[in-house]
């Protein structure tokens, strides 16, 4: 005990000595437990408690080269973070899953061209281990300048327009153009013949790919599928009232709405509720994500889910992966079709 009374906190070498280890051994558990038998890893993690010793990330990195961080990248104006659930959903499993690893997460918003050099700059000098990069629109230079920095990147959503090194991005989807699908089969199983579509910007990959679903299945069942049914939104509730708004005018017959978010549905609902149209007895609505929107208001969303705890998890595990020197690998994700009161 120091002259103050303090107590000093406990060492490496305390926690050898109680596992019966040299620190040479400790250390090795530390980083990884390579080449350490499983009783003497387990010695060490019993000492670990013991002593209730805790790592000195700075001095670790000093050794390892690594930040024993990673960064949670939303490249989305600010307010997105605070209007779409799907993004607080995605950065607590992110930031749960993590902690399983006791890595921290840092959460960068790069919402313009100025805040994306300043993050580039940032993670390229080695502050993180790795990035797991959201809502990449086409054209974006985030990820390849990433990549090309030799920096493991994942990002949340199938890649689109990539060429060289960022062609393979490692990523982790749930299936949009099969949920789309599923969505629109049930829409067409109600008796609809007159589906529209409020699609997602087409240079994310959930606007493309369930734009497509969308056009594929009324193809295979002979229905309507011109560019007359589809308005365009941003993932926002403004954004899905605007599209409904031009939907109902351009094909005021319409009596189904598949919309690629929930969050653009429940702005679609108030244009139909305006427009004195009952759902789902005159127009049914269908939605994407199976987010806190869905059942933020009546009537509840039919939606199709994403199992965001998996997609959360699995990219956790794909970058632990990328950092430790493993290739880049895709992980395609099913989804579900959940049935209430709007369809």
């Amino acid at each position: 005990m120091s002259s103050t009374g303090r107590r000093r906190p406990p060492t490496i070498h305390d926690v050898a000595r109680v596992a019966g280890v040299s620190r040479g051994t400790v250390s090795r558990v530390l980083n990884g437990g390579h080449n350490v038998s499983p009783a003497a890893a387990e010695a060490v993690r019993a000492a670990i408690r013991k002593t209730g010793y805790v790592v000195n990330r700075h001095a670790r990195s000093l050794i390892t080269g690594r930040s024993d961080s990673v960064a949670f990248l939303l490249t989305e104006p600010q307010e997105k973070l605070f209007e779409d659930p799907n993004f607080n959903v995605l950065l607590r499993g992110c930031t749960q899953a993590l902690a399983a690893h006791d890595i921290p997460l840092l959460l960068m918003i790069a919402g313009t061209p100025a805040e994306r050099r300043r993050v580039t700059r940032y993670v390229t000098a080695g502050h993180v281990d790795g990035v797991l990069l959201v809502s990449s629109h086409t054209g974006d230079p985030v990820a390849e300048q990433l990549v090309e920095a030799g920096i493991p990147v994942v990002a949340c959503g199938k890649p689109i327009g990539r060429k060289g090194r960022t062609a393979r991005l490692a990523h982790v989807a749930a299936d949009d153009r099969d949920g789309a699908r599923e969505m629109v089969r049930h829409l067409v199983s109600l008796g609809r013949r007159r589906i529209a579509t409020v699609a997602g910007p087409m240079d994310t990959p959930g606007g493309v790919e369930r734009l497509a679903g969308w056009r594929e299945v009324l193809t295979e069942a002979g229905l309507p599928a011109g560019e007359e049914l589809v308005a365009h939104g941003d993932y926002s509730r403004a954004g899905g009232e605007r599209a409904a708004a031009e939907l109902l005018e351009r094909v005021p017959d319409l009596d189904a709405l598949f919309v690629a978010s929930d969050l653009m549905a429940r702005g679609a609902l108030t244009v139909l509720e305006r427009a004195g149209r009952r759902v789902p007895q005159d127009v049914a609505v269908g939605g994407f994500d199976d987010s806190p929107a869905a059942v933020s208001g009546l009537p509840e969303l039919t939606t199709i889910r994403q199992p965001w705890d998996r997609i959360s998890s699995e990219m956790v595990r794909v970058l632990i992966g990328l950092i430790g020197g493993e290739e880049p690998s895709a992980v395609v994700l099913p989804t579900e079709l959940v049935r209430r009161e709007s369809a």
